[in-house]
């Protein structure tokens, strides 16, 4: 059950994001301004501390599966 709510917080946290984003995007005032980027940067403070208490595993590659080819693979 604590999962599920949790998911629903993340949602909620994403939807406020996407709003002031898009609110960000709009014609606003130096003070309509800053509340919005700080309302913005606590939300996403809150849904990465959130995130990262549901899904605390951390996948890494081991060294020379990354992204980019090593130079061996092109030979």
């Amino acid at each position: 059950m604590m999962f599920d709510e949790d998911i629903a917080r993340i949602r909620t946290h994403r939807n406020n994001i996407h709003r002031y984003r898009r609110l960000l995007k709009t014609r606003l005032s130096d003070l309509e301004r800053r509340f919005v980027e700080r309302r913005l940067s606590e939300e996403q403070a809150a849904v990465e501390a959130l995130v990262s208490g549901t899904f605390p595993v951390a996948f890494t590659l081991p060294k020379g599966l990354g992204a980019t080819p090593s130079p061996e693979a092109s030979s």
